[in-house]
C-alpha cells in the first residue's frame, strides 16, 4: 500500500488543519502539446484538429456571432447588492442560441483584471477553441481579446465559463443552447433555468480567498446560511465541522459553505419569474453551474418527464425529484397546472434552496416555495444511473480497445486531491489514439462525491443495467467506482478533472491525450 492510499479521513484532516500549497496551477505549465519521452501528441494546432473541424463544418448550414465582454460589475442577487465578475453585467450572462450543425464566432473582450478564457462546457468541439489555457490555447490576457469560431455539431442544453482559477465560482457563466430542428413537438415553451452558489463579494469573500484558506487552513468556510428554513435536511446527515452532509451524496456534500444558492442570478426570497397559462407544456432545460453544490430538482405537485442529460437524449422517465451535480444539465417537460408554482433547486446537504416562480393564472407568492421545499426533500430522487440513451445515440456495443484507471483520492493533509497520486500537469496525460473504443474506469477513493466531467467528447455510462444515458459528466460517488465509454473521434489534449471547482483546482484534473500511430 503506497503512502497515498494510507489516507487520513476527512474529520482528521479538519483537525489537523494542514498548511501546505499543492501543485503548481496552470499558469506556471509548459505548453500542453510539448509532450514528454513517448508517442507524439497530436496538439490542439494539428492537422488532425483542423481535419476534424473542416469534417464538422461540411455540414454547417448557418453561422451566428456574438460579442462577449468579461468584467467587474455590480449586481443584485434580489436585495442583495454584490461587486462580481460577469459577463455583460449580466447574471447569468445572456443566453447563446444556435442550431445544431451551425457556426458559432464569439469574440471576448477581457476587462478582468487577471486572464481569463471561455470553455464550451459539453460541446464536441474543435481542440484548440476549448478554452483550457497551456493545453489548448494561450490565456487571454486583461485588456485583450480572442475570437472562438467552432461548428457545434450536438442539439443539447449546453454552457459555458473560464477555465483559469476559482473564475467559475464568480459570475462568470452564461447558458448555450443548441437547438434541435426536429425538436418541439412535445412542448410549447421553453425555460432555462441555471443554478449557481454563490460567496463572492457576500461579507467581504471571494473564491480565490477561500481556496486559499483551505490549502492553509484545510478547515470548511463556514458562514450562517441565507435562503434557508426549518426542517429542510434532504436526507442529511451529522455534519462534521460545519461540512454539509448527504445520505444521497455518500458523505460530505461540499467543502465550502455558501449564504447563498441562486436561480437565474436571484436568491429565492427574490426570485425570477416565468409567465405562463394553465396546461402550458414547459421544456426545463436546467443547468448546475455551481462550484461546491450539487442540487435536487422539482416542481411540487407536477411530476417531470425527464428527455435529457447532458444534451443528449434518453428514454424518457417520470419523476418528482433528479439530481444535478456540478456541471451536469437536464431537461424535463412539465404541464403547468392551475395555479402559480415553484420550480425548486433544492442544495443537497445545506439548508439552502433557490427557485423560480412560474406565473400561472395570477402571481405567485415566493413563500410558497419555502412552504413546498420540506416536502420535495423526503420524494424519491431519479439521479443518472436510473437513465438510459436512446437507441439512436447509444453506442454500438463495442469492447474497449484501451482502458485507463482514474483513482480519485484526496484532500490527504494538504487539501491535495489527486488523480492517480498526481496533482494536475498538462504534460502527463492518458495516451489514446484515434478510432479506438475508450474505457475510463473512475475509482472513488476519497470520502466525498466528485462529478467527473470530460472534454470534447460524450460517453456512455455502463452500469448494472448495461448501457446508461450518454452523459460529458457524471457522478462518482464516494467508495464506488464508474465506467464510462467514448469514441476517440475528436483528436487533441482533452482535460478530464472534477467539476467542484476547488477540487480541480487542488489538483483533481488530467489529460486524455491523443497521441499518433
Amino acid at each position: 500500500m503506497t503512502a497515498q492510499h494510507r489516507r487520513i479521513s476527512r474529520r482528521d484532516f479538519l483537525i489537523m488543519g494542514a498548511g501546505v500549497t499543492t501543485a503548481a496551477g496552470l499558469a506556471a505549465c509548459t505548453p500542453g502539446n510539448a509532450g514528454t519521452a513517448g508517442p507524439t501528441r497530436i496538439g490542439p494546432k494539428s492537422p488532425a484538429v483542423a481535419a476534424a473541424e473542416r469534417k464538422r463544418r461540411a455540414a454547417s448550414s448557418a453561422s451566428t456571432s456574438v460579442s462577449l465582454e468579461a468584467s467587474v460589475n455590480d449586481v443584485d442577487l434580489g436585495g442583495v447588492a454584490v461587486r462580481t465578475w460577469t459577463y455583460g453585467g449580466d447574471l447569468p450572462g445572456k443566453e447563446i442560441r444556435i442550431k445544431r450543425g451551425d457556426m458559432l464566432s464569439a469574440e471576448l473582450s477581457n476587462k478582468l483584471p487577471q486572464p481569463t478564457s471561455i470553455h464550451w462546457h459539453g460541446l464536441a468541439l474543435r481542440n484548440d477553441m476549448d478554452g483550457v489555457p497551456v493545453l489548448t490555447q494561450p490565456e487571454i490576457k486583461a485588456g485583450t481579446t480572442f475570437r472562438y469560431d467552432f461548428a457545434a455539431p450536438d442539439a443539447g442544453t449546453y454552457w459555458f465559463h473560464p477555465h483559469v482559477g476559482t473564475q467559475l465560482d464568480r459570475g462568470l457563466y452564461a447558458p448555450l443552447i443548441v437547438e434541435d430542428p426536429t425538436d418541439g413537438s412535445d412542448y410549447d415553451t421553453e425555460l432555462v433555468i441555471v443554478l449557481d452558489d454563490w460567496l463572492d463579494g457576500v461579507d467581504g469573500r471571494d473564491p480565490d480567498a477561500v481556496l486559499a484558506e483551505l490549502k492553509k487552513n484545510g478547515m470548511v468556510m463556514a458562514e450562517p446560511s441565507g435562503s434557508s428554513m426549518p426542517g429542510m435536511d434532504h436526507g442529511s446527515m451529522p455534519g462534521m465541522g460545519g461540512m454539509p452532509q448527504s445520505e444521497l451524496l455518500g458523505g460530505d456534500a461540499g467543502d465550502v459553505t455558501y449564504r447563498y444558492v441562486l436561480a437565474n442570478g436571484r436568491i429565492s426570497t427574490a426570485p425570477a419569474t416565468f409567465r405562463s397559462r394553465p396546461g402550458q407544456r414547459i421544456r426545463l432545460r436546467l443547468v448546475n453551474a455551481a462550484a461546491d453544490t450539487a442540487f435536487r430538482v422539482g416542481v411540487p405537485g407536477v411530476p417531470m418527464t425527464v428527455t435529457h442529460t447532458d444534451g443528449f437524449p434518453v428514454v424518457p422517465q417520470q419523476a418528482d425529484v433528479a439530481l444535478l451535480g456540478m456541471g451536469e444539465r437536464l431537461d424535463a417537460i412539465i404541464t403547468v397546472p392551475d395555479s402559480p408554482v415553484p420550480v425548486l433547486a433544492l442544495a443537497e446537504g445545506r439548508d439552502l434552496y433557490a427557485q423560480v416562480l412560474i406565473q400561472s393564472g395570477r402571481p405567485g407568492d415566493p413563500a410558497t416555495g419555502a412552504a413546498a421545499a420540506p416536502q420535495l426533500a423526503r420524494l424519491p430522487v431519479l439521479t443518472a444511473k436510473d437513465l438510459k440513451a436512446t437507441e439512436e445515440v447509444t453506442f454500438p456495443e463495442k469492447s474497449p480497445d484501451v482502458t485507463h484507471t482514474l483513482v480519485l483520492e484526496g484532500p490527504g493533509a494538504k487539501y491535495s486531491w489527486t488523480i492517480n497520486e498526481k496533482a494536475y500537469n498538462p504534460n502527463d496525460g492518458l495516451p489514446i489514439r484515434s478510432g479506438q473504443r475508450v474505457r475510463l474506469r473512475f475509482e472513488n477513493k476519497s470520502e466525498m462525491f466528485h462529478p467527473m466531467h470530460l472534454h470534447g467528447h460524450t460517453f456512455q455510462v455502463l452500469g448494472k443495467n448495461g448501457r446508461g444515458a450518454r452523459k460529458d459528466t457524471a457522478i462518482v460517488l464516494p467508495g464506488t467506482a464508474l465506467d464510462v465509454d467514448f469514441n476517440a473521434d475528436n483528436p487533441g489534449q482533452w482535460l478530464t478533472h472534477c467539476h467542484n471547482l476547488y477540487h480541480g483546482e487542488a489538483g483533481m484534473m488530467t489529460v486524455v491525450s491523443y497521441v499518433e500511430e
